[in-house]
């Protein structure tokens, strides 16, 4: 098949039992494992620079130190992590079995389940689609990729690195539209790992149930970042336009809304233009900031913006554009603020993913927490301040996919702890040895010595059998 050609529905199936029929005759042991991951990192590795173009053409222009960083390092970081810990994630962990079955022994094998679907997004469409893969086969899985039709150069970079790396029968990758999607859900995996919206999530997740399929959704939502009456509004300012602008806003963790004290909006304000102003001083010259990926994005970022004005709040550009009309056909959206904006605005309804930031006051750290609690459950919330009472309390009164204290994203970059959503924002987690148990079977295995006391144990249960129950009874 010709490597750039989508992948016709009716190979989807033959595919997978492929891949199957492999890890049946041959399960990947520790030494598989690791060379798959060696291999795989040392040809993803020298295609680095191929990688950031394939990625700006899907996007426009995308700033490459942006994807290296996003779609590079982070994929290199989580393949050296697995490497340095596999051997003891896959160590059978010994488990006690109590005086009452005493003198057996019990462990729990980590096993791998077969073959993982994996379903990545457009939003970082390397790093959401090799971290996922790599884990399962660090887990000792095979695995069928369905990356991304948004990022069609992208997802032919990943078919041509993978095939580069690894056989048809161990790695494989299907590229197309919704079509070839919805039939790729529908397909009978030992797990299904999709990362993306809400509502596809939803689509996903009805897919993979008539097989019984087990599904780790990825979603997002709306991420708030809570700033405290004691925060360095500098420092929030530096943070929050990292958070917020890394590949302009197009990123499920990303601030998407922050929650001020009323008094101290002004200066949150003044302190986050000033740190946009500092980063780009012309944003359709710079090489920097990223355009949005597509057409539809583009108009629904800028239908929210059109929204919140007829509806009479207040839309605060931080960076002036010199060719309106250039723009519009680059895709380019400035940074833009919205301040106040209630919950009938469409911006305060839906997860942003662009480069709009609403404003939002708040008179006491109850209403704050009242507010985000009255919402689905964040997949990231972020808190500025250093009252160790007040994150105390934001912890035991909130539930969200991760915390972030004083900084934002930074969690997501650190491979000893999970990841994952909760509620709308998703399900089940990775990264790291979380990912390693994601993609594995945790097999309990008790082992019986030659004579043991629980063999008397039968009918008629009278004498012995009886004095023996009256003691388990205990």
């Amino acid at each position: 098949m010709d490597i750039a050609a989508d992948t016709p529905t009716n190979e989807l199936a033959p595919t997978l039992e492929s891949l199957r029929r492999a890890w049946l005759r041959k399960r990947p042991d520790f030494a598989q494992r690791r060379d798959d991951l060696k291999r795989l990192r040392a040809a993803f590795h020298g295609r680095l620079e191929e990688m950031a173009r394939a990625v700006s053409d899907d996007f426009g222009h995308r700033s490459s130190h942006e994807t290296l960083l996003a779609d590079g390092m982070t994929v290199l970081v989580e393949i050296d992590h697995m490497l340095a810990n596999l051997r003891s994630w896959m160590r059978p962990r010994r488990r006690g079995v109590g005086w009452r079955l005493w003198p057996a022994s019990a462990r729990v094998h980590h096993v791998p389940v077969g073959v993982v679907g994996v379903i990545s997004p457009w939003n970082y469409p390397v790093n959401l689609a090799l971290v996922p893969l790599a884990t399962a086969i660090a887990a000792g899985n095979h695995v069928y990729l369905k990356p991304s039709e948004h990022t069609p150069r992208t997802s032919r970079f990943l078919r041509e690195l993978l095939s580069e790396v690894f056989p048809a029968d161990r790695v494989a990758v299907a590229l197309g539209g919704p079509e070839v999607a919805s039939a790729f859900s529908a397909l009978p995996f030992d797990h299904l790992f999709f990362t993306g919206s809400t509502p596809v999530g939803r689509k996903v997740m009805a897919a993979a149930a008539p097989n019984l399929t087990p599904v780790t959704l990825e979603l997002g939502g709306k991420s708030p970042a809570i700033v405290g009456e004691d925060a360095s509004m500098d420092v929030v300012a530096a943070r929050i336009a990292t958070g917020k602008l890394l590949n302009a806003g197009q990123t499920c963790i990303a601030p998407d809304y922050v929650l001020v004290p009323h008094a101290r909006r002004d200066a949150f304000v003044q302190a986050l233009r000033r740190e946009v102003q500092s980063r780009y001083t012309d944003i359709q010259a710079t090489p920097d900031y990223t355009r949005i990926v597509n057409q539809g994005q583009y108009e629904r970022l800028r239908g929210y913006l059109d929204d919140a004005v007829a509806r009479g709040y207040e839309v605060v550009p931080l960076l002036p554009l010199g060719d309106a009309a250039q723009a519009q056909d680059d895709r380019l959206l400035p940074p833009t603020l919205v301040i106040e904006p209630g919950d009938d605005a469409l911006v305060m309804q839906e997860e942003i993913f662009g480069p709009i930031l609403p404003v939002k006051t708040y008179r006491s750290f109850d209403e704050a927490i009242d507010y985000i609690n009255a919402h689905d459950r964040p997949l990231a919330l972020y808190h500025f301040g250093h009252d160790r009472a007040r994150v105390d309390q934001l912890l035991e009164r909130t539930v969200s996919g991760g915390v972030c204290i004083n900084d934002t994203l930074l969690h997501y970059a650190c491979s000893n702890l999970p990841f994952g959503g909760i509620g709308a924002s998703g399900m089940g987690q990775y990264h790291g040895y979380e990912g390693f148990l994601t993609f594995t079977k945790a097999m309990p295995v008790l082992r019986q010595v030659r004579w043991t006391v629980t063999d008397r144990l039968r009918p008629p249960y009278t004498g012995l059998p009886a004095r023996i129950i009256q003691f388990l009874l205990r």
